[in-house]
């Protein structure tokens, strides 16, 4: 177990062992792979899990609007299948120089797995901003019993 986990488990919040800028750079690496040809809105997101490896993710379009994928999701789904599951930041970005904030969906699926991370995007003006996802989703869906440990 690293230290960031131990710490986070032990009730304190870790910061994330890269820096959001790194993040950012990151996300903008995994938007050059997006598959967006009917909005042109690619997305790229970096998703950094506790073992300190980042994991890239892109939206991916299908021409059945509901089966598009966003970058965030892709993320968690390829980290999960990877065997990671507790993160500590992920970073959005989307069109040139702007980012956006994760959909209602992204921040459900990221929840599921860590409440507490960080997300990053960027504003208008290409500033980059930071909440806890616990802000973003403040009444997640959760199936299970409050309290109980999901296996």
């Amino acid at each position: 177990m690293t230290a960031a986990v131990a710490k986070r488990r032990a009730g304190g919040r870790a910061a994330s062992t890269l820096a959001p800028q790194t993040l950012m750079q990151e996300a903008m690496k995994a938007r050059q792979a997006s598959y967006s040809p009917y909005s042109r809105f690619a997305v790229g997101a970096a998703l950094l899990g506790a073992s300190g490896k980042v994991h890239h993710g892109c939206n991916v379009e299908n021409a059945s609007f509901g089966l598009t994928c966003c970058a965030e999701r892709s993320a968690v789904f390829k980290a999960v299948s990877e065997g990671e599951r507790d993160f500590l930041a992920v970073a959005v970005t989307a069109r040139t120089g702007e980012g956006a904030p994760p959909c209602g969906a992204c921040r459900q699926v990221l929840a599921e797995f860590s409440p507490a991370m960080w997300v990053y995007w960027r504003d208008g003006r290409g500033r980059i901003l930071k909440k806890c996802l616990s802000a973003l989703l403040p009444d997640q869906f959760d199936f299970m019993e409050h309290g109980r440990k999901r296996s």
